[in-house]
């Protein structure tokens, strides 16, 4: 109950910055995604095409975010006991975001593309 109260804005950025990269990839995906099926793109070829071309751009903006955290990741002066671990965080969170948005996240537009609207309105679930 102490820590949630004591997280302060350095914890914050620990949680909010690999947050922030894979909403950022995502978008950046999904809208490629969406230019590609508007022309007339298959859903299939569309998503691999959609991969293959953001990988730069993704992986570029989670190796900007990575690197920047790597001095604190290896400091040793005052404070460091607080900022290596926060600094390995961010660095983990934002590798494993990037590795989810490129991989996972094609597969899972590949299951919601195939599903069709009727389908979907079938099967909705009804709360009582």
């Amino acid at each position: 109950e102490d820590g949630i109260r004591d997280i302060g804005v350095t914890g914050v950025q620990t949680c909010a910055l690999p947050i922030c990269v894979s909403v950022l990839n995502g978008m950046v995906l999904a809208s490629a995604l969406r230019e590609r099926l508007a022309r007339g793109t298959s859903r299939d070829v569309a998503i691999e095409e959609t991969a293959s071309a953001s990988l730069r751009t993704i992986v570029m903006t989670a190796l900007v975010a990575s690197l920047g955290f790597i001095p604190m990741a290896v400091s040793e002066g005052t404070g460091a006991e607080v900022q290596r671990p926060l600094a390995t965080v961010v660095i983990g969170g934002v590798i494993t975001s990037t590795l989810f948005t490129l991989f996972v996240l094609p597969a899972l537009y590949r299951l919601v593309l195939g599903v069709s609207p009727a389908v979907l309105a079938r099967s909705s679930v009804e709360w009582d």
